[in-house]
């Protein structure tokens, strides 16, 4: 798998969180400590995103 390919399966992956956490938030039920688990899971998601991506980003010299 290239790694372009890899990041956008976990650009996918971060959307589809996000979309469960804006469920659950919009339900009355106190899902307090799923929603915290979830945003937890979406942010290592997106440093491992941002990571890759400057990755491939080549170094300017100064």
């Amino acid at each position: 798998m290239l790694i372009e390919d890899y990041i956008t399966t976990l650009k996918d992956q971060h959307k589809q969180l996000d979309l469960q956490i804006q469920a659950l938030i919009r339900q009355q039920d106190n899902h307090e400590f799923e929603i915290r688990r979830l945003k937890k899971i979406k942010l290592k998601l997106k440093d491992q995103i941002e990571q890759l991506e400057r990755s491939q980003t080549p170094d300017i010299p100064a």
